[in-house]
């Protein structure tokens, strides 16, 4: 199919392109950006006028509860529910049933994947075996199976010098590994963060060193074991300040922060609202503030959904008894837009912070639009907005935004220049 997107407003971080132009996309790739190869004939038009064309994002952390939850979730479910928030490309943890440790699990779910046909996917195999830190699983095979990247989540390794180990075979062989720092005896039993709210509430608490403790024993080993790493899930302004540190050091570590963090705060649990029960935990005004000015900065060059889609029981306990995790991958637009409304980030560095970004800390093809790349394009109207929840196409619901008005509406998501998504 050939297709031209006509009067975009083009934006591709990567080039440092801004302007209203056209793109012209044949056999799944962009041919174009401006003028049209000669003798191109478009079977069809997009009138874009008014739109923003840019790449289509990349979300490195998306929970499709398949294999194993499929009461939860389902790859052609949540892929679907991707689409509709601009997301092209998505990484998912390891944290199936089983375990993401075998090639097996691997090629299951790109099979699916690719069955579904929605958007692109990118494994993320468990370091260790069955996640339990014991023994490291079978990275090369996984690598060869698809994967893009290793971790365990918020499951600790039995010891350090077992981590130690595991990250100096994975830099053997140029494998990134993700890293969820939280220390597991600061943290075991915590709800929400340790601090007045969690007090008022009489929730147990999770200390702010729960994850800089963590954070900076991790940064130490990979100096040590010259890893290629990626921190996953910061949820604190001192800890954005030691991935800083160890960028200026020139250590090869990248950031991501769930977009919640950027807009919520701890205080939302003051009515015991279990939609709020994340892990880590939601933290402080001051926290939030520091994480959005590292977004800001570039030290933090990933936004992601951190998307934990679950059916209704999961949340209808008392808070301590529910199941932690937002589903929002199909608002990561609309909610990344309250981000320019509120004059923290112009439209071209959200735009990178959710694609460029991401795509570079674990070297994926993708985030960006250049003649020959994939057609991998997110059209969105940012003038228009979008009604949470009006339509729902994740199977978890359990999504605190659900009714609230946010900015911005996508019009259409294109995967390797076939329309997967079209409002």
């Amino acid at each position: 199919m050939k297709l031209s997107i006509l009067g975009a407003r083009v934006i591709d971080p990567v080039s440092g392109l801004d302007q209203i132009t056209d793109l012209h996309v044949e056999a799944g790739k962009l041919s174009a950006i401006g003028s049209a190869p000669e003798g191109f004939e478009p079977t069809q038009t997009i009138d874009a006028t008014g739109l923003v064309a840019a790449p289509g994002l990349v979300d490195l952390n998306v929970s499709l509860r398949e294999p194993g939850y499929s009461r939860k979730g389902s790859i052609a479910s949540e892929t679907r529910a991707a689409v509709a928030g601009g997301v092209t490309s998505l990484c998912c943890p390891p944290r199936t049933k089983p375990v993401l440790d075998t090639s097996a699990v691997a090629e299951l779910i790109l099979d699916r994947a690719r069955e579904a046909g929605f958007s692109k996917v990118f494994p993320i195999g468990a370091l260790s075996k069955g996640l339990e830190g014991e023994q490291l699983a079978e990275l090369i095979a996984l690598r060869d199976a698809g994967c893009v990247a290793f971790g365990n989540g918020l499951s600790s390794f039995s010891n350090t010098r077992t981590l130690c180990r595991a990250l100096e075979y994975a830099a053997t062989f140029d494998l990134t590994v993700i890293f969820n720092s939280q220390d597991r005896d600061l943290a075991e039993g915590g709800l929400a963060h340790d601090g007045p709210t969690a007090s008022f509430l009489g929730l147990a608490g999770i200390p702010e060193t729960a994850e800089t403790v963590a954070l900076a024993r991790d940064l130490l080993l990979v100096e040590q074991s010259g890893v290629r790493a990626h921190f996953s899930q910061l949820t604190s302004a001192r800890g954005a300040a030691l991935i800083a540190q160890a960028q200026a050091r020139g250590l090869p570590v990248t950031a991501d922060v769930a977009l919640y963090q950027l807009i919520l705060t701890d205080e939302a649990l003051i009515d015991f609202s279990s939609l709020y029960h994340v892990q880590p935990p939601l933290r402080t005004r001051a926290d939030r503030d520091g994480l959005r000015e590292a977004v800001k900065s570039g030290v933090i060059q990933a936004i992601s959904s951190h998307h934990q889609p679950h059916e209704r029981d999961a949340k209808l306990a008392p808070f301590g008894a529910t199941e932690p995790g937002i589903s929002s991958v199909e608002l990561l637009l609309p909610l990344a837009m309250t981000l320019v409304d509120d004059g923290l980030l112009d439209l071209p560095t959200l735009i990178a912070r959710l694609s460029s970004g991401p795509a570079a800390a674990l070297r994926l093809p993708a985030g960006k639009l250049s003649a020959g790349a994939p057609a991998d394009i997110v059209l969105f109207d940012p003038a228009a907005s979008t009604v949470a929840g009006e339509t729902w196409l994740s199977k978890g619901e359990n999504c605190p935004f659900i009714g609230h008005c946010l900015p911005g509406s996508v019009r259409y998501t294109l995967v390797d220049g076939r329309i997967s998504y079209s409002r």
